[in-house]
């Protein structure tokens, strides 16, 4: 969940200024993907690394301001099929396992022992999944948005949980599927995205990143603009996905299953109280008798990292770490 065509509202006043990267590549991973890779800031200062949402979401350029680029050397990539990585939309070789291996591959590329992890919505999915299963690389969590990918959760937006709150969006979201096909969204979708048929697939693709993106901020009117075929596609067949197969992880629950394996690492949670794509229970149930991790529960404020308070937040964080 969570992509960035919001980063158009975000809140300048709380962010450096932007900057551009002293080094960009592409990373051969392997079974036919190349992964974009950037880093900006100071080459020789503390490694931080940007997990995405999505899945399929892709990095901005607004990521890089969230961090002093006097203290921090800032790593960003675009996950398998989605942003300049190649091949785009593609799901063949496309799990989760396989982003927590490209990320080990990125750091050892790079020369990195230790870093601290950032990531929102499923970019803190896979930061706890990378955290719990390479807990020795991580100097801290900062997480926003938390999904822990777990039914429920699934359920809650694509099952019309969400939808008890914004019917008339709801409604936009199930007007193409046949009204026979509609106990299982994800699954109806699912057929439409992977047609083989581009119209197709482009169309429905840009209804199911519309209803997303028209509820990641508070402040929702309910209209946001069609996102660019090509950006949907990949968006939605990825998130799509991940999503009909539980996140490839062994069983419902596993991040909270594991979470003793990075109990020891310092953790900072922000949570919009308002958030309606990932609602605060998870986060809220994550930080529970874990003595290292920090929860912010942020008034007024939704699922974007555009939020003006989750960016404050956010930032306040990172320039507190360097202390």
């Amino acid at each position: 969940m969570d992509r960035t065509a919001g980063q158009k509202r975000q809140p300048t006043s709380y962010l450096y200024p932007p900057i551009e990267p002293f080094d960009r590549r592409m990373l051969d991973v392997g079974d036919g993907h190349q992964l974009y890779i950037e880093q900006s800031g100071n080459p020789h200062g503390v490694p931080v690394v940007v997990f995405h949402g999505g899945p399929g979401g892709g990095c901005s350029p607004a990521m890089r301001r969230f961090f002093d680029p006097a203290h921090y050397r800032i790593v960003l990539f675009d996950q398998r099929g989605c942003g300049l990585s190649k091949p785009q939309a593609s799901v063949e070789n496309n799990t989760t396992w396989h982003l927590v291996a490209d990320i080990e591959a990125i750091r050892q590329v790079l020369g990195i022992e230790r870093w601290i992890v950032f990531g929102g919505s499923w970019g803190a999915t896979l930061a706890l999944i990378y955290a719990e299963t390479h807990p020795d690389h991580v100097r801290a969590l900062v997480l926003r948005g938390v999904f822990l990918a777990m039914a429920r959760e699934i359920d809650w937006f694509y099952g019309g949980g969400a939808g008890q709150f914004f019917p008339d969006l709801w409604k936009r979201f199930c007007e193409p599927i046949p009204e026979e096909e509609r106990g299982d969204m994800v699954a109806a979708y699912h057929k439409r995205l992977f047609s083989g048929d581009y119209v197709t697939e482009a169309r429905h693709a840009r209804i199911w990143t519309m209803w997303e993106n028209a509820l990641a901020s508070v402040d929702t009117d309910g209209h946001m603009g069609e996102a660019p075929a090509d950006y949907a596609r990949a968006f939605a067949r990825l998130e799509n996905h991940y999503f009909s197969n539980q996140a490839f992880l062994e069983e419902d629950g596993q991040i909270l299953r594991d979470r003793h394996k990075i109990e020891h690492i310092p953790t900072m949670i922000v949570q919009g109280r308002m958030d309606m794509i990932c609602p605060p229970y998870s986060a809220w149930r994550l930080a529970q008798n874990w003595p290292l991790a920090e929860l912010q529960m942020v008034s007024a404020s939704g699922h974007a990292l555009s939020e003006p308070r989750i960016t404050q937040s956010l930032v306040g964080i990172m320039d507190r770490l360097r202390r």
